[in-house]
């Protein structure tokens, strides 16, 4: 049995239905904000938890698709890696983040997507998993999730279009 596949188990991680890769959530608030008072990209879509945290994933089979939500994501670095992040700004400026936790090799053990940003994730070659924590406030609701469709985010930023190819299922 493989080391991601022990980690999978101990953790009680299960494939993510969505985005890819495995993922549990551990902590979700019990206080919530109303409707009302979010900021305008959840109006509409209800309440929502002041925070929530997870634990997530990533083997050499599996990849964060490219997506985007309303509110930061802060992601933590627990073990394995290192990932390649790229996140593309509304205004489509683009950056590939290293998250590890070799900090001295110019990885990240911590790194923060801002609201709106395009995200997708994959390990760097040869690498058998990465896990990871992401916390969000408010907290995350499946309402609040953007999928990245390939021939849109290829048109829109070409620059960054090898990395957009390997991080889209549709």
């Amino acid at each position: 049995m493989s080391k991601a596949q022990e980690i999978i188990d101990a953790l009680q991680l299960q494939p993510h239905p969505i985005e890819g890769g495995f993922f549990r959530e551990t902590y979700r608030s019990t206080g919530a904000v109303p409707d009302a008072h979010l900021p305008a990209g959840y109006r509409g879509k209800g309440e929502r938890s002041l925070g929530t945290s997870i634990y997530y994933l990533l083997t050499a089979e599996t990849f964060s698709e490219m997506h985007r939500l309303p509110t930061e994501e802060v992601f933590h670095v627990y073990l394995g890696g290192p990932a390649r992040m790229l996140q593309i700004d509304p205004d489509g400026t683009h950056r590939e983040l290293i998250l590890g936790a070799d900090v001295l090799g110019g990885q990240r053990p911590q790194v923060v997507v801002p609201p709106n940003v395009w995200q997708g994730t994959l390990l760097e070659p040869g690498v058998d998993f990465i896990l990871l924590g992401a916390t969000m406030a408010p907290g995350f609701d499946f309402a609040d999730y953007e999928q990245g469709e390939e021939a849109d985010l290829v048109a829109r930023y070409p620059e960054a279009a090898a990395l957009i190819r390997k991080l889209t299922r549709v």
